[in-house]
């Protein structure tokens, strides 16, 4: 079943537009333009990294952090930490 939902979150990454990114900043409390949201769906089209590995979360991270700012990465960071404690999935991140 892990491999299953490593799988899904991975092409859904790979997959989100910038509306959704929109969407889901607002919906999370985030303020991103337009503009970062289309850098930050290229990116992630672009780059095959895994987030259930530390080092490729840092680099998303960083990249997040050098589109938009380090506080809305270090507000990302937290709340992806918030979501995987929340639903038991800590097994899942190495």
């Amino acid at each position: 079943m892990s491999i299953f939902i490593k799988e899904l979150v991975k092409n859904k990454l790979k997959q989100i537009n910038s509306d959704e990114l929109l969407f889901y900043g607002r919906q999370y409390g985030f303020s991103i333009s337009r503009q970062q949201a289309q850098q930050i769906s290229k990116y992630l089209k672009q780059n095959s990294l895994d987030p259930f590995k530390l080092k490729d979360r840092e680099k998303m991270f960083q990249e997040l952090a050098h589109i938009t700012d380090i506080n809305t990465a270090k507000e990302a960071r937290n709340l992806l930490d918030e979501i995987i404690r929340s639903y038991g999935l800590q097994h899942l991140f190495e």
